[in-house]
Parts: structure tokens; C-alpha cells; sequence
């Protein structure tokens, strides 16, 4: 189950942090390290700074995007310090998030982004996310580095796995019955945005309209199958739409 949830760090400045990051992930029984982008790496102060938690920066995957690096996880949640004008879902407790995110990693993979040291994640990469967390601190200095964000968050998610319900064996869950990865869920609002953009509803790109209605997918939380059954109302309509 831990083992289903990824840490990922976007564009980390400092080699040193993510020598950190992976100790206060290993400290946490979380193994799975995914750096988007990093300014330096590999670097001595990466692992310098792991304190026994080489093996995580060592086997740690570099990849050029964070949708590369979420594409095959059911849920994504961004951990920011300020509320964004994206109507994303938001955990106001990070508990709360964390037994969510222990939940769908006994299925699925799941991943838990962390942005910038200087200022967190853009816009466009909040989209790549389903769901946002913020860490509730002091008012007058809320400053966590990024290493301490993640050991907090990542205590959260070993606290809700060690007091899940203990109701021993579990069958696998039927595949249709599990939530959409990421890149399912991206392919599915492409084609409602192609269906929206041609029938006429919208006329202009990324419209306010198409982040409120990822915001609804995203708190629906469809099931594969009832994602494949609107993929098809979708495809249905698309083929009654003049130059289709």
C-alpha cells in the first residue's frame, strides 16, 4: 500500500532538498521518489544530506513533466501553501487527505506533488492535479521549507496507514470499478472540450467553463466504467455535429 504512493518534486532548486525529501519520506515507509525537472541532480548534496536515505535519491526517475510523472495515478493531490482560483477540490484537514490517499493506494497508485522551494506550483501544473492540501500553521509565519512539508504530510499518510481498519485480506477491486488514472481522466477532458468547442458551448480555449466542470469530474470521482460510458454519450454526440 505505501508503495502506491509517490512523492513527486517539481523543479526542485537545491540538491539538498531532495536529499531530505527522501529522508523524511524513508523515515515515513515511502519509497517511491519522482523528480520533475530538478535545477541539479544528481548531486554529492542530494545524497550527502539523505542520511541513510541514499537508495531513494539513487533510484529516484527524473522525467520533463509532472503529467508524465502523475499519468498513471488515480489521484493527485498538490500540496500548496494558498488557495488557488482553480475550483480544485481541497482537503482542509491533511488527515483527511491522507486516509483518501491510503485508501486508493490499496488499488492504485497515488501521488502527493510538491512545487518550487520560491513559489510552489503554477497554474497549469495545479490541473495536472485532482485534488489541493495546505498545511495548517502559524498565521504570522506559515513558512515551512520544502522538506519539512514533506515530512509532515508524509507522517499524516504513515499515521492513516497504520490506523486503517484492519480487515485483513481484500480482493482486488474489478478494474471498471476503480477510478480513472490521471491520463484516462485527461483524454476524457480533451474529447469533452473537442464536443464543447465544436457543438458551439464554448468558443474560446481553456474557458473558465472547462475548469468548472473539471472540478465537478474531479469531485465526482467517476469510475472507469462510468467514465467509458461518458466517453461514449461524447463520441455519440460528436458524430451528429456538422464537420465531425
Amino acid at each position: 500500500m505505501l508503495s502506491n504512493i509517490r512523492i513527486v518534486l517539481v523543479q526542485t532548486y537545491h540538491p539538498g532538498n531532495i536529499g531530505a525529501s527522501a529522508r523524511a519520506m524513508k523515515t515515513m515507509g515511502l519509497t517511491d521518489l519522482v523528480l520533475v525537472n530538478p535545477r541539479q541532480f544528481p548531486d554529492p548534496e542530494a545524497s550527502r544530506l539523505a542520511a541513510g536515505a541514499e537508495n531513494l535519491v539513487d533510484n529516484a526517475r527524473v522525467v520533463g513533466s509532472l503529467s508524465e510523472a502523475v499519468s498513471d495515478c488515480v489521484q493527485v493531490v498538490g500540496a500548496s501553501a494558498r488557495l488557488r482560483s482553480l475550483p480544485l477540490p481541497h482537503f482542509d484537514e491533511p488527515d483527511e487527505m491522507a486516509r483518501e490517499l491510503v485508501e486508493q493506494a490499496g488499488h492504485d497508485p497515488v501521488a502527493l506533488v510538491f512545487g518550487r522551494e520560491r513559489f510552489g506550483l503554477t497554474n497549469d501544473e495545479i490541473r495536472c492535479c485532482s485534488h489541493q492540501v495546505s498545511i495548517p500553521a502559524n498565521p504570522d509565519y506559515g513558512i515551512l521549507n520544502l522538506a519539512q512539508a514533506v515530512q509532515v504530510l508524509a507522517h499524516e499518510l504513515f499515521t492513516a496507514w497504520r490506523r486503517r481498519p484492519d480487515s485483513g485480506y481484500r480482493s482486488p477491486r474489478p478494474a471498471q470499478e476503480r477510478q480513472p488514472t490521471r491520463e484516462q481522466l485527461g483524454h476524457f477532458q480533451a474529447h469533452l472540450s473537442r464536443v464543447m468547442q465544436s457543438s458551439g458551448f464554448i468558443t474560446q480555449p481553456h474557458a473558465r467553463t472547462e475548469d468548472q466542470l473539471e472540478s465537478l469530474f474531479a469531485r465526482a470521482q467517476p469510475s472507469r466504467r462510468e467514465l467509458s460510458l461518458l466517453r461514449g454519450l461524447l463520441a455519440s454526440l460528436e458524430r451528429h455535429l456538422p464537420d465531425s
